[in-house]
């Protein structure tokens, strides 16, 4: 009996999880059971950043929905502090992840922090290779006119005339 409500009470979790952040929904026809559905996700470390990502959802369907598109602004304070507590290595991390489909694909958004431009790179990708092919997108969200913005050092160039005089 534990059995069954640990699985029912997964599976109600599993069904409402999606809900929440639904901004948008498109039947793409009368015909199809296929929808496209625009998410709206806040980034958990940066709550400054929003992205918006749009995929298939295709209901009662064996379909690979590996398709998706994503956008990312700041809709709010990004600042250092934000900044610090974020993994600034060439992977990055993960910060959002989403099953697509009953066959194990999955949609994951990995931040990397591009330190020499000051940029926030949001990475979307599909976890199972489609058509040769791991789908993917990318959006950005510059630092610059946030709290978080480091204005560059000046750099010790050469002047010109000390170029041409050796």
């Amino acid at each position: 009996m534990k059995l069954v409500n640990t699985l029912v009470l997964a599976s109600s979790v599993w069904m409402l999880s999606g809900c929440g952040d639904d901004v948008g929904k498109v039947s793409l026809g009368l015909f199809t059971t296929k929808d496209v559905i625009i998410d709206a996700k806040q980034d958990p470390k940066i709550p400054g950043v929003t992205c918006h990502i749009s995929r298939i959802e295709a209901n009662l369907d064996f379909a690979d929905p590996s398709d998706m598109s994503i956008s990312c602004r700041q809709t709010g304070l990004i600042t250092a502090a934000d900044i610090a507590k974020i993994d600034k290595s060439k992977n990055g991390e993960i910060v959002f992840t989403e099953s697509l489909s009953i066959l194990f694909k999955s949609l994951k958004v990995r931040r990397i922090f591009d330190a020499q431009n000051q940029t926030l790179l949001y990475l979307s990708y599909s976890t199972k290779e489609t058509n040769g092919s791991h789908k993917h997108a990318l959006s950005t969200v510059p630092l610059y006119g946030s709290e978080a913005w480091v204005s560059p050092a000046l750099t010790n160039t050469p002047t010109t005339s000390a170029m041409n005089n050796p």
